[in-house]
């Protein structure tokens, strides 16, 4: 059975220090160029969404020329956004 030594304790926190030096340094070398990937990514995925955005806009342009659809329904009957009760209106007492 071992026991627990001061030195021990002092050895353990060296290797937490160390480590965390060490992580921290390669996070500095690695980290820019993983968030650099990441957003070259994220803005290829959203320039190929718009393509594809912009595509089937103008093929829906291209094959309703004569006809435009208007939608009324939504326009005369707008929704409520918040459910609120009734007013009540208090007066002052002196």
């Amino acid at each position: 059975m071992q026991e627990a030594s001061f030195s021990g304790l002092m050895k353990a926190i060296v290797y937490m220090v160390a480590f965390y030096y060490i992580f921290k340094f390669l996070a500095r070398i690695f980290l820019p160029v993983l968030v650099k990937k990441a957003v070259e990514k994220a803005g290829e995925n959203f320039s190929r969404q718009q393509q594809y955005n912009q595509d089937n806009s103008w093929q829906k342009t291209r094959t309703n020329n004569d006809e435009i659809i208007i939608n009324t329904a939504n326009a005369k009957n707008p929704r409520e956004t918040k459910k609120v009760g009734d007013y009540v209106d208090y007066e002052e007492i002196d």
